[in-house]
C-alpha cells in the first residue's frame, strides 16, 4: 500500500496508504507510523504527515481525511471534519525512536497551528473536547441518546476521547518545544486547566471510569475503550489507574477472549461478533491501551494483554492467511464487519506489539528500555534506533520472572539500555562492538 503523489497533486510526499477508500486518514496514519517507523530506512513513512501539513489551511485547520488529489474530503465546519489531534504525539514518537531534531523543529509550527484551531473549534466553554463517531475514528460507537446520529452528532457532550486527546497533544507540544527551544508557556497553561477540569468532572465514581459527559453535566456512565486515553496523557492517579485497569482482567467486561474490547461486554449493544465499534478490538486502541498501561508501570498486564492479542492475531492469519481491519472480541475470528487485507494500522499487531509489547523494546530519548518478561530465548537483529544506530539484541532462556535476564547487545554507536525484569533493572552502557550484521 505504498503511494506515489499524484501529477497536480498538493500532496508533496510518497506515503502509504490507508488501505480503506484511496484517501489518507489523520487516525489511520498517525497509529500506521507507530509500527511503519521501524522501516523508516527503506522508505520514509513519517513523510505521510507531511501530506497532511502540506494541505493545512491558513488558520491552522487540516482535514482528517484527504484525497490523493490532494483535496479535502470535507468542510471545515462540518462536525466530523477532523480529529484526533495526534500529529503531536505520532512526531513524539517518531523522535523517541529516530531522535531526528530537525523534523521537530520544521513541523512544530504547523502542530501548534493545527492544535489552535481544534481548541478554538472543538472545545466548550469549559475547555473539554467533542467530536463526533467519524471525527474520533470510532465510527458506530453508541454512546449519544440513541436519537442521534452516532457517526455525525456530537450531542453536546464532553468527549472523554476528544478532551483527553486535546491533553496529550498538548503535553507532546510541551515536550517538542523543550527539546527544540520554543516557548511552551500557552501549551503549559492549557495542560494544566485541562487536567484539573477533566480529573474533576468525568471521572465516573460509581462505573470506577473515565465517561462522556452529557449536556446536563451528567456521566452518561458508558464504558468505551475511549476511556482510556487518561493513561496515555498521564494525568491520572495511580489509584484511579488501578481501578480502570482492573476491568481489562475482568472477563465481564473488557478483558474478553481477545481483550481489548471496544466497547465493555456488560454494555447494552454490544456484540460478541465485533459490531464494528461495539465490541470489535482493534489494533490502534490496543497499542494505545498498551502505552498507557506503561506510563503507570503496569508492564506485567501491558504484557498479558499484548501476548493474547498477538496469539489471537496470529491464530486468524493461519485461518485466513491475511490480517483484518478489526477483530471479534470473543472468538478467534475476524470482526463483523471487517476489512480483509488491512495494512492498515494492523500492522500494529505483528511488529509494533511484538517489539515493544512482547519483547520489550521501548526507545526513549535518552536511552532504550528493553522490559524483559518473555521466559523463552528470544533475539532481534538490527533494530533500528537513532539516524544511524543499528542493534543486535539476545536473551537468553529463563526458568522464573524474577531471573535477571542474561542479555547480548551489539551497536554501532554507544547507548544507554535500562534493562528492566521482574525482579529488578539496572543500566547497561553499551559501547560500539562490530557493525551489526
Amino acid at each position: 500500500n505504498l503511494r506515489q503523489v499524484q501529477e497536480g497533486s498538493k500532496l508533496i510526499a510518497n506515503y502509504i496508504d490507508t488501505a480503506f477508500n484511496g484517501c489518507i486518514f489523520l487516525w489511520d496514519s498517525v497509529f500506521i507510523l507507530q509500527f511503519a517507523r521501524y522501516g523508516r530506512r527503506a522508505f520514509d513513512f513519517q513523510r505521510t504527515l507531511d501530506n497532511f501539513y502540506a494541505c493545512q489551511h491558513p488558520d491552522g485547520f487540516i482535514c482528517r481525511e484527504i484525497r490523493a488529489d490532494g483535496t479535502d474530503q470535507w468542510s471545515r465546519y462540518d462536525p466530523a471534519s477532523t480529529g484526533p489531534p495526534l500529529f503531536a504525539w505520532s512526531e513524539w514518537e517518531h523522535y523517541k525512536q529516530v531522535g531526528d531534531l530537525h523534523r521537530l523543529k520544521s513541523v512544530y509550527p504547523v502542530l501548534a497551528a493545527y492544535h489552535e484551531w481544534m481548541r478554538k473549534e472543538r472545545s466548550w466553554p469549559d475547555g473539554s473536547y467533542w467530536s463526533t463517531g467519524l471525527g474520533c475514528g470510532m465510527d458506530n460507537l453508541r454512546r449519544l441518546p440513541s436519537s442521534a446520529d452516532q457517526e455525525r452528532d456530537h450531542g453536546w457532550m464532553a468527549w472523554v476521547d476528544a478532551t483527553y486527546q486535546g491533553l496529550l497533544d498538548a503535553n507532546c507540544l510541551i515536550q517538542i518545544a523543550n527539546v527544540i527551544g520554543e516557548d511552551a508557556s500557552a501549551s503549559v497553561e492549557e495542560r494544566n486547566l485541562l487536567s484539573e477540569w477533566a480529573e474533576a468532572s468525568l471521572w465516573d465514581e460509581r462505573r470506577r471510569f473515565y465517561c462522556d459527559r452529557n449536556r446536563a453535566g451528567k456521566s452518561t456512565g458508558v464504558r468505551h475503550v475511549g476511556g482510556f486515553w487518561p493513561l496515555l496523557a498521564g494525568s491520572t492517579s495511580m489509584e484511579r489507574a488501578g481501578d480502570m485497569t482492573a476491568w481489562l482482567e475482568d472477563g465481564e467486561i473488557f478483558g474478553r477472549y481477545h481483550p481489548v474490547s471496544s466497547l465493555a461486554a456488560d454494555e447494552p449493544g454490544f456484540e460478541p461478533t465485533g459490531g464494528y465499534w461495539l465490541g470489535g478490538v482493534w489494533a490502534p486502541t490496543n497499542a494505545m491501551v498498551l502505552r498507557g498501561l506503561w506510563n503507570y508501570g503496569l508492564d506485567d498486564l501491558a504484557y498479558r494483554i499484548a501476548t493474547k492479542h498477538h496469539q489471537r492475531v496470529l491464530e486468524v492469519f493461519k485461518e485466513t492467511g491475511t490480517f483484518w481491519e478489526n477483530y471479534a472480541p470473543d472468538a478467534s475470528a475476524p470482526g463483523n464487519p471487517a476489512k480483509r487485507d488491512f495494512v492498515g494500522w494492523t500492522g500494529l499487531s505483528p511488529i509494533a506489539v511484538l517489539l515493544e509489547g512482547i519483547f520489550g523494546l521501548r526507545p526513549q530519548p535518552d536511552r532504550l528500555i528493553w522490559d524483559v518478561r518473555l521466559l523463552d530465548a528470544f533475539s532481534v537483529d538490527r533494530y533500528p534506533i537513532g539516524m544511524t544506530n543499528d542493534l543486535n539484541l539476545s536473551c537468553a532462556v529463563r526458568a522464573r520472572e524474577t531471573d535477571e535476564p542474561r542479555v547480548t547487545i551489539q551497536a554501532r554507536e554507544p547507548i544507554s539500555v535500562e534493562l528492566r525484569w521482574s525482579g529488578g533493572s539496572k543500566t547497561i552502557v553499551v559501547e560500539p562492538t562490530v557493525s551489526p550484521a
